[in-house]
């Protein structure tokens, strides 16, 4: 399989609202994780960091040079390998012992982290066999309520299990923004991991439902309005109904 430099791994786009996408484009689509970075008055904040097969912080200059909050909206081995980069960690409690102490079970890359998941491979000495995440202990806890201060943006922290059971979103009321972690996204979501529960998860999209949402930059796959979201939380209560 063709073999990226470093160099090449990542691309960003803006997404608006002051809000950068990068990602890995040679991840097949399913798996690659969105990874959000918003600029701030005073600090940055980075939602999740890939799988970390590539170094984050060396080959995408917008994540250092700035102070800035790394969080994990969960800890799958998608949108947590790089977190041991950065200084400041944060994620939900519930969560808090995986992110410190990483393993492929736990983190779900024993299910899926194989070279099929590639459409091409990062340059060596990368293998799929030996892909192990490292351990990244919090330095903040996140509860369902807190606020992430960027000095002129605030983000409420949503506790939204069901994916995960330390799952959270981000929600900013001034602009309508949510950044949704896994919880929900435009594609295919996941009800069935081995830390999933379909009730919180039914929970989660009920209160979600509730918000005035304008747009949402989920985990995985392109953003999308608040128009879409609604579609998308309502047709899938009704799916899971019982």
């Amino acid at each position: 399989m063709k073999r990226i430099p470093p160099q090449d791994w990542y691309r960003q786009q803006s997404v608006g609202d002051g809000i950068i996408r990068i990602d890995e484009p040679y991840i097949q689509t399913f798996y690659r994780c969105n990874i959000w970075h918003v600029r701030g008055r005073d600090r940055d904040m980075l939602v999740d960091s890939g799988m970390g097969v590539v170094s984050l912080r060396k080959w995408v200059p917008l994540v250092s040079g700035r102070p800035l909050d790394a969080v994990a909206s969960h800890t799958h081995f998608d949108h947590v390998g790089n977190h041991h980069e950065f200084d400041c960690r944060l994620c939900h409690h519930a969560e808090a012992d995986i992110l410190a102490h990483p393993t492929r079970a736990n983190t779900l890359a024993d299910a899926y982290v194989s070279d099929g998941i590639f459409d091409a491979l990062p340059d060596v000495p990368y293998s799929s066999t030996s892909y192990a995440i490292k351990g990244a202990p919090a330095t903040r806890l996140l509860e369902d309520g807190d606020v992430i201060d960027l000095g002129d943006r605030w983000f409420k922290v949503l506790h939204v299990p069901g994916h995960s059971p330390g799952g959270i979103a981000l929600w900013e009321e001034k602009t309508g923004i949510l950044i949704s972690g896994d919880i929900v996204y435009d594609g295919p979501l996941i009800e069935d991991s081995y830390h999933s529960n379909i009730e919180d998860y039914i929970r989660s999209m009920e209160r979600l439902l509730l918000l005035p949402v304008r747009g949402v930059h989920g985990g995985h796959f392109p953003s999308f309005s608040g128009e879409k979201f609604r579609e998308i939380i309502t047709r899938w209560l009704k799916e899971h109904s019982c």
